[in-house]
């Protein structure tokens, strides 16, 4: 396992390769698009019929099971094919205009998206990659900006500017890829974590990145078809999660459609603070939130739902507020992830302290429920939970340090409880 040097490690920065502003791409790109927008992609070009079916499939297996970046490269498509559908489009990615490395090695990559239609501008859009020892999560974004307004959260102080397309939600996935070296034959970047198993670097995906997915249900539907597609992407139901503050009609729907597993944005446990916490509160309380995750189609006890908690001190994180939430989920299969709250320029909250967490953590435990404290991850390059925003920011120097302090901490329990 590798070591971590604290001393030494400091956030890589890879500068864009310019700032200037972009046309408007000429053609589009087939990168992320579903197989119903592949089929009519070939029909624009005069394929159709029992032949659209096979193009599909080839394109389908070079795209997402090989990570082809021309049409040259797909050898088993005939060179008129290949000619063609080079006039007509691209298979170029989202633009990566910074990437940056914790000195946990948690990577965050700022990317450009171009227009979805004439005047738009170009938009910036945040996906992190978590590694650990068992598994790589990566962190996707469903909207540029976020529809809700949750006053702990970063990204909620940046406003919503429009959905992403299920292609765009995909192709963060093939940039990730792209850029750790998980296509057949590359070789992963200097100081990247490889899996001891040898398998895939991208292991979980969670749609936990920017906006809230229930709010671009479409979407973010279609997109899951082509993750968990099992001549694509091959990603597991179990292995993918999709994170919702509380979007209470679409819940039951995403669950019977695509059996993905559910996380709930909680973070209170009486309906007055949660109003404030997380506005959304005030169109769904919690009683209606907790009777969709009831029935969630997806739920079982193999299959928990899991409650987030971020740990906000003298807020919500009392140990009367630990004994009202064991009372909230009573005979929902769930387990409750407790999140030390990553401070952000500007915030009005400050993370709980460790004792009062694991107080907290004990009464969860005590009640019959997992109860992880999740390690904060990349908090140095803003890249936590709750932190990502599209255009970069510097935390105040007190809490930079108070920061860097518990990155120490985490390092040290984490080493220690491999030893």
């Amino acid at each position: 396992m590798p070591t971590l040097d604290l001393a030494n490690a400091k956030p890589v920065v890879v500068p864009p390769a310019t700032t200037e502003p972009r046309a408007l791409p000429a053609k589009p790109s087939l990168v992320g698009q579903g197989r119903d927008e592949l089929k009519a992609a070939l029909a624009a070009i005069g394929i159709e019929g029992r032949e659209a079916r096979m193009r599909v499939s080839q394109l389908w297996g070079w795209i997402y099971q090989r990570g082809a970046r021309t049409f040259e490269e797909m050898s088993n498509v005939s060179k008129h094919l290949r000619q063609a559908l080079a006039e007509a489009y691209t298979l170029d990615r989202p633009e990566v205009v910074a990437e940056q490395v914790s000195q946990d090695g948690t990577r965050k990559w700022l990317m450009r998206i171009p227009p979805s239609m004439a005047g738009e501008k170009w938009h910036e859009i945040e996906t992190v990659y978590i590694p650990t020892r068992d598994r790589g999560t990566l962190c996707i974004s469903s909207q540029v900006g976020c529809t809700l307004t949750c006053s702990f959260c970063h990204t909620g102080t940046q406003k919503l500017v429009r959905n992403l397309t299920a292609a765009e939600i995909v192709a963060q996935v093939i940039v990730a890829r792209d850029h750790l070296g998980d296509w057949p034959g590359q070789e992963p970047p200097e100081g990247a974590f490889v899996p001891t198993d040898g398998g895939r670097f991208v292991t979980n995906i969670v749609f936990m990145g920017m906006g809230e997915p229930l709010y671009n249900v479409e979407n973010v539907t279609g997109a899951l078809m082509t993750l968990l597609d099992p001549d694509g992407l091959q990603f597991s139901k179990r292995r993918v999660t999709l994170s919702t503050s509380g979007v209470v009609p679409e819940i039951g729907r995403v669950g019977a459609e695509t059996g993905v597993a559910l996380a709930i944005s909680l973070h209170a446990v009486r309906d007055d603070l949660r109003d404030e916490l997380v506005p959304l509160n005030r169109k769904y309380p919690i009683a209606e939130l907790l009777d969709a995750c009831r029935t969630y189609p997806a739920a079982s006890n193999a299959r928990r739902i899991t409650f987030e908690y971020v740990m906000l001190k003298g807020v919500n994180d009392s140990v009367d507020d630990a004994r009202r939430l064991v009372r909230l989920l009573k005979g929902i299969p769930a387990k409750i992830n407790l999140i030390p709250f990553n401070p952000w320029p500007g915030s009005k909250y400050e993370c709980s302290d460790w004792e009062q967490i694991e107080r907290f953590s004990e009464v969860v435990f005590e009640a019959g429920y997992s109860s992880p404290v999740r390690t904060p991850r990349g908090r140095d390059i803003l890249a936590a939970c709750g932190q990502l925003k599209s255009e970069t920011e510097r935390l105040r120097a007190k809490d930079k340090a108070a920061l860097m302090s518990k990155a120490e901490q985490d390092a040290f329990r984490a080493m220690s409880m491999v030893d």
